[in-house]
């Protein structure tokens, strides 16, 4: 035995050396495609990431340097989407035309979609109101004089550009990622507040509605994912930037938990309620408050997955919509990355059933038939998109349900490319408000 041990370091290093003699020109093939003539393409840190895997983060970019051809042609994908961005932005919350109810003009403003003037629009009554509600029906007014525009930019830009500069080491990604962060976020000429007090109002009857907290919950959290990028030493992201970013959060997160609208939307029922919880989390765990985190995926077993999905996996708050496949699939997105969230915690939400049978792998095969393209979709839907429930799929396949795995093969490939392998995490696919 003792002789064996006393080997063990000389064959170990003897290993370790032929595996660098073949990965170290691999990835210096690799990264020579993507980096500028004599730039050293440093060793890969995962980074730690919130929602997304940054482990296996890591694990794609040793492989892209490595050429895997597969990863490679998802790069491509990733990139172009990156290239688009450059040179558009920064987006600024006080470029609005006129600022948001509170005279401010650092507070965020966005207007309900879904509702619409009921009159003709005179001197007398320039909004036309009294304003009705048309379910899945998106008023083209929410686009223009206020910040949700700019917003969705800002969270989709710098998502794809900080992932894009992980994997290439392109630095006018990260650069330019920086400055959309610290523009909207950070500067104080600049920054917004860290509040939604004025998110979703309905002209002449709120000023500001809780609901419009889902404004940032559906998609924050992989603002979060990218701030863990930008963290592993991208170049233009700096102290100041990450010291802000940290207060920023905290500041936000302390308005979720503690302010009325964020109590209000806490106790919705539908999705609303999905993503707040997996929004609170991640946030928590970003800013480390690891209690926080785990308490609030630990409570959306019996909070969220007992009331909100059948014993058939169906979610019938979802269904009631005029867009029931589009919010099945974006309630989804919150629970699996509320559930990514929870396995760092400690927490399998995947592994939970509800006193009916009710699970998230239950919720996911529900849709499988519509996502294969095996069987219509037997609900209302103004506006079917296959493509939308692919991430979600995926995301159970990866957790261990068979029937995911099998179906993965027959998904529909998104607009922008299946980017699964480089950001294992959910997305909302099909794109639209509320």
């Amino acid at each position: 035995m003792s002789g064996t041990t006393r080997r063990r370091p000389a064959v170990l290093i003897a290993v370790l050396a032929t595996v660098a003699a073949v990965l170290v020109p691999a990835a210096s093939s690799a990264a020579s495609s993507a980096q500028p003539s004599g730039h050293h393409r440093a060793a890969p840190v995962a980074p730690q990431t919130v929602v997304i895997d940054g482990k296996r983060m890591r694990q794609a970019r040793i492989a892209l340097d490595r050429g895997d051809p597969a990863l490679r042609a998802t790069v491509k994908s990733l990139t172009a989407q990156a290239d688009s961005w450059l040179g558009k932005g920064p987006w600024t919350v006080t470029d609005k035309p006129k600022p948001a109810p509170s005279g401010d003009p650092h507070d965020y403003l966005s207007q309900a979609p879904y509702w619409w003037p009921s009159q003709p629009k005179t001197d007398a009554n320039p909004w036309g109101c009294p304003y009705v509600q048309r379910d899945g029906e998106r008023n083209p007014e929410v686009d223009t004089g206020t910040d949700r525009p700019d917003i969705g930019k800002v969270f989709n830009s710098t998502t794809t550009l900080s992932l894009a500069w992980y994997y290439t080491g392109k630095k006018e990604y990260a650069e330019h990622a920086a400055r959309i962060l610290r523009t909207w976020f950070v500067d104080p000429a600049t920054r917004m507040n860290p509040n939604l007090n004025h998110g979703q109002f309905i002209p002449c009857k709120y000023e500001g509605r809780a609901i419009g907290i889902i404004d940032f919950s559906q998609q924050y959290t992989s603002v979060l994912d990218a701030l863990a990028i930008l963290g592993t030493g991208a170049p233009g992201w700096t102290s100041g930037d990450r010291a802000g970013m940290r207060t920023w959060n905290k500041d936000f997160l302390d308005w979720l938990v503690n302010s009325p609208f964020g109590k209000e939307e806490s106790a919705a029922k539908n999705n609303h309620g999905t993503f707040m919880d997996m929004q609170v989390a991640g946030l928590a765990l970003a800013t480390g408050d690891r209690s926080l985190a785990r308490k609030t995926v630990l409570d959306a077993r019996t909070k969220r997955i007992d009331p909100q999905i059948a014993a058939d996996g169906s979610q019938p708050q979802e269904l009631t919509r005029t867009r029931s496949w589009h919010y099945s699939t974006f309630d989804l997105v919150a629970y699996t990355r509320l559930a990514a969230i929870g396995e760092q915690v400690g927490v399998n939400l995947w592994a939970y059933e509800g006193p009916q049978g009710q699970s998230l792998f239950k919720a996911v095969d529900y849709l499988l038939p519509a996502a294969t393209g095996a069987a219509p979709w037997p609900h209302p839907e103004l506006e079917f998109k296959r493509f939308a429930a692919s991430d979600i799929v995926h995301a159970a396949a990866d957790a261990g349900d068979r029937e995911a795995r099998a179906a993965v093969p027959r998904l529909e490939t998104p607009p922008g490319g299946d980017l699964w392998a480089l950001r294992p995490a959910a997305e909302q696919l099909d794109s639209i408000a509320g």
